[in-house]
């Protein structure tokens, strides 16, 4: 090989290694502002006149609320006792063996809470996207499409994303009285960091298909 090829191979070589750090600090800049935006969206509280409250899924146990969905349903049946939005939309499915769904113990909660049935809406999905959309499909038929979306705050960023994508105005209303708070919130919110990261990449319906083929709801 002769000196030019060396030097020629040489400098592809730097080339690349430009390349490549430069891609490297290029995600790195973008997950990290993700990551601000994320925890800056958390932060923010709108409560307002709105056509519904939606609580956003979580766990339960035999039809009982986890104590991060009672949470949600606690600040959903505040808002609707404040008279801010006539109806609550409670989301979620049930895991495989379970004798309830998510909004199933949600509206059992919410009715043993004051809030009367007529007012409370049932609705499934196994994941933000399908809950969202569900909802969104239950309120246009109602022509109610201005919500307060209740949550946790690490999840709101990605749970406003996806309601914009299934046609609902949303507001953020985060938990107040969640039990994910402090060191134990930060593992959620790098997991909605990388999940809003790729949302905004592929699409947020495109990233649930894709959880729903490999089995991650």
């Amino acid at each position: 090989m002769g000196v030019l090829a060396v030097l020629g191979a040489w400098r592809g070589m730097r080339l690349a290694a430009r390349l490549a750090l430069l891609a490297l600090v290029v995600v790195v800049a973008y997950v990290a502002v993700t990551a601000v935006q994320v925890v800056l969206t958390s932060r923010q509280s709108r409560p307002g006149p709105a056509q519904a409250i939606v609580v956003m899924g979580a766990a339960q146990y035999n039809g009982v609320p986890s104590p991060d969905l009672r949470a949600r349903l606690q600040e959903a049946a505040d808002l609707y006792r404040r008279g801010l939005a006539p109806l609550v939309v409670a989301t979620g499915y049930k895991q495989a063996g379970d004798a309830y769904t998510e909004s199933e113990a949600s509206g059992t909660w919410l009715r043993q809470n004051g809030v009367p049935g007529s007012a409370i809406i049932e609705v499934g999905g196994s994941d933000s996207w399908e809950n969202l959309a569900d909802a969104a499909a239950a309120l246009r038929s109602r022509g109610a499409l201005q919500v307060l979306l209740v949550t946790d705050g690490f999840h709101e960023d990605r749970s406003l994303a996806i309601a914009a994508g299934v046609g609902l105005r949303a507001e953020p209303v985060p938990t107040t009285d969640s039990p994910i708070q402090g060191w134990s919130a930060w593992p959620y919110f790098a997991k909605e960091t990388l999940g809003v990261a790729l949302g905004r990449i592929v699409g947020y319906s495109h990233l649930h298909s894709l959880g729903a083929r490999v089995g991650v709801r």
